[in-house]
């Protein structure tokens, strides 16, 4: 079985994150973003070359969680599209592109947290009694083909 992919992206929450409606009504997440820079040098180090910034979008749900979840600042690992956009600003049409994340987290080697592992309400598993123990023992012992 062939494994789904889709572009991944990670880096830092630039502005002050906003929650609108769309047109439809739907919940919809925007942010700028920065995404950090490096170059290899040859003795093996890395040098911070310049930041760049883009434009990070959600909606539906998602988009609602993650405007509970994160604030300017935070770290992120995204999983999404980039698609392109164009819209007016001071009367000049503006072309560019944004990603639109289906899923976003902390980014976990850049973040301290803490994880809580009480189900939530109408999530439609029986997450109470598969214990993190299980999950560990489980994958341990599952079988994996490549």
């Amino acid at each position: 079985m062939a494994i789904h992919t889709q572009e991944s992206l990670s880096g830092f929450i630039a502005s002050e994150p906003l929650l609108t409606e769309t047109a439809k009504g739907d919940a919809r997440f925007f942010a700028r973003i920065g995404k950090e820079h490096f170059r290899r040098e040859d003795d093996g180090s890395f040098t911070q070359t310049e930041t760049t910034y883009h434009h990070l979008v959600m909606f539906g749900r998602s988009a609602e969680h993650a405007h509970a979840n994160f604030a300017q600042g935070d770290n992120f690992v995204a999983e999404g599209y980039t698609r392109p956009v164009n819209y007016e600003r001071n009367g000049q049409a503006i072309e560019g592109e944004e990603f639109v994340a289906k899923k976003i987290g902390h980014d976990a080697a850049r973040t301290r947290y803490q994880v809580d592992r009480t189900p939530r309400n109408g999530v439609g598993r029986d997450a109470a009694t598969y214990e993190p123990t299980q999950r560990a023992a489980t994958a341990a012992h599952a079988p994996v083909s490549m």
